[in-house]
Formats: structure tokens, sequence, C-alpha cells
């Protein structure tokens, strides 16, 4: 496992900086589909982008390679023909997934409430 980013030797602004962009990437709408997706099993390219509609194909690829590279997510490229590519979730990833997974349950409970807010202020 990995040490705790306050072990990790960078400065202040480092930090932040990481700390910001590690949230925007784990924020982001697709994202969470993908992790949510993933906390199921591994996937195919073509499995992930039909349970993740509305995705673009450009956007999961861009989606997975910002995950693996942050080390949520793994690739593995089978040596067949023709080659077969499996999407999974790392253990970092799946330390993530019951967060990821909570908050997708919370947007689903509130959504009805959101709505009726949404409303309120547009009517203003």
């Amino acid at each position: 496992m990995s040490p705790p980013i306050a072990e990790v030797e960078l400065d202040e602004q480092a930090r932040r900086a990481l700390i910001r962009d590690v949230l925007e990437r784990i924020g982001d709408k697709w994202s969470v589909v993908v992790i949510c997706q993933l906390g199921d099993g591994t996937r195919r390219f073509n499995e992930l982008s039909r349970l993740s509609e509305p995705i673009t194909k450009r956007m999961l690829s861009a989606t997975l390679q910002g995950l693996e590279r942050d080390g949520l997510v793994s690739r593995t490229v089978h040596a067949t023909k023709p080659p077969r590519v499996d999407y999974a979730l790392t253990p970092r990833g799946a330390s993530l997934l019951q967060i990821v997974r909570d908050l997708a349950g919370w947007a689903e409970e509130n959504a009805a409430g959101i709505v009726e807010a949404r409303s309120s202020f547009d009517a203003k």
C-alpha cells in the first residue's frame, strides 16, 4: 500500500494541487459511473460502454486512462486474436467503491428534494 500523502515528500502547494486533482478525478461523473460498474467485477471496454450510456467511447477511454494513471483501475491485455482487454478495480479503486456508492445512493435518495428545490429557485 502507498504511504499516506503526509509521508510523500511534497511541498504544501504541490500537496494541495495533488489533492484537488484527485478530487477532480473521482468527482467526475463518468469516473463515478465507471468505478460503480467495475465494482461488480472485471469488464471489457464495450461492456463498460454499454453499461455507462450515454458516455462516448472517446470519453470512456479518457476516463479509464485517468483512473488507470491514478492507480484506481488496472488494464490487462490478453494475447488473443482479436486482443482482449479487461478493466478492473485495483485495491485502491476498491477502497473507493463504497464511498462512491454511498454518494450515488445519497443522490438517488435526495433527487426528489433537489428537483423541488431547483423548481423553487428557478421560479424566483
